[in-house]
């Protein structure tokens, strides 16, 4: 018997809230076994689950099932992490870099973060 996917990504704290992991399935960016998927899916042992959380693209195998939301220290029996390093270096070059990143939606930068990205780029 599985788990619903939505629970399980919430329970292995790959999601803050429970609503955050069942909003990623509803658009799409996460799937199992390269498959689109609801919120309601079943997980079951063994299956690979990829997920877009800002520009990294994780891959994660599942080893164990839970519907608890547990401690971070136990959450490698419960889950593979498959992600290759270059994906979570996209964090690291993008904050390195001087191109600011910002979510979409957040509108234009204010007056304040206009100076602070001027004296930054002053600074190199």
């Amino acid at each position: 018997m599985g788990v619903r996917i939505d629970k399980w990504l919430w329970a292995v704290r790959l999601f803050k809230t429970r609503s955050l992991a069942t909003e990623a399935c509803k658009s799409g960016k996460a799937s199992i076994n390269g498959k689109a998927i609801k919120p309601s899916k079943e997980v079951n042992i063994g299956d690979i689950i990829e997920i877009k959380k800002d520009i990294v693209q994780m891959t994660v195998k599942v080893l164990d099932l839970s519907e608890k939301r547990m401690g971070a220290s136990l959450v490698v029996k419960f889950m593979k992490d498959l992600t290759p390093q270059e994906e979570y270096d996209k964090r690291t070059i993008i904050k390195s870099s001087q191109f600011e990143y910002r979510d979409r939606g957040i509108g234009r930068p204010t007056k304040k973060d206009r100076r602070y990205l001027r004296n930054f780029k002053d600074i190199d």
